[in-house]
């Protein structure tokens, strides 16, 4: 039987997201509403690698389950690399997403198209029961950002982000193409050979 396998995100998007990405492996995927109440964990690293392992280490030790964890964000080249790790709490944690386009688009409003360049960074960790980080594994999509919201799908600054090769937003993606070449999808690319080994017959873990 597939061991339980906990998706430590609560946001909601991001769960969906995740569980349409991983829906081909056979894994008993779990979320917090699933798990008896954890602590939530503070996001102190200064990078996304670290902010992903530390919460794959600390959840995982708090409800004993193999945990994945995603830390991703959009980094614009106009703003520094802002808002990067940041980019969840850039109006203050409770923020609607609406509030933290709105900023983003205010700052970059007078900059034409070549210099709105722009990359939606994740990275996935895996970490044991025990907290031992096992798989670390890094995504980028290349884009720019757009001049107002577009589309109704998604979350969070899809609105807003075009990847390249394409017109549309992500909001305006169809889910299968977001699907495939999102920051996301690429970093559990990267993942895809340690959690096939989750559930093979001589898999001890």
């Amino acid at each position: 039987m597939p061991k339980p396998f906990l998706l430590a995100t609560r946001n909601e998007g991001k769960l969906r997201e995740l569980r349409e990405l991983l829906a081909d492996l056979p894994l008993t995927m779990v979320g917090f509403d699933e798990v008896p109440l954890v602590d939530d964990v503070s996001e102190t690293g200064e990078t996304f690698a670290e902010n992903a392992a530390l919460k794959a280490s600390s959840y995982s030790t708090q409800t004993g389950l193999l945990t994945l964890s995603d830390d991703s964000g959009l980094e614009v080249d106009a703003l520094g690399g802002a808002p990067g790790v940041r980019s969840a709490r850039y109006v203050g944690k409770q923020a609607p997403d609406a509030a933290r386009v709105e900023r983003l688009l205010a700052e970059i409003a007078a900059l034409d198209p070549a210099k709105r360049k722009a990359r939606f960074v994740s990275v996935i960790a895996i970490a044991d029961p025990e907290g031992l980080v096992l798989s670390i594994s890094k995504g980028i999509c290349e884009g720019r950002i757009a001049f107002g919201p577009r589309g109704a799908n998604g979350f969070g600054y899809d609105p807003i982000f075009i990847p390249d090769g394409y017109d549309l937003t992500f909001a305006e993606l169809d889910t299968g193409t977001k699907n495939r070449i999102s920051h996301r999808a690429q970093a559990l690319n990267g993942a895809r050979s340690f959690l096939k080994t989750l559930t093979a017959p001589s898999s001890a873990r």
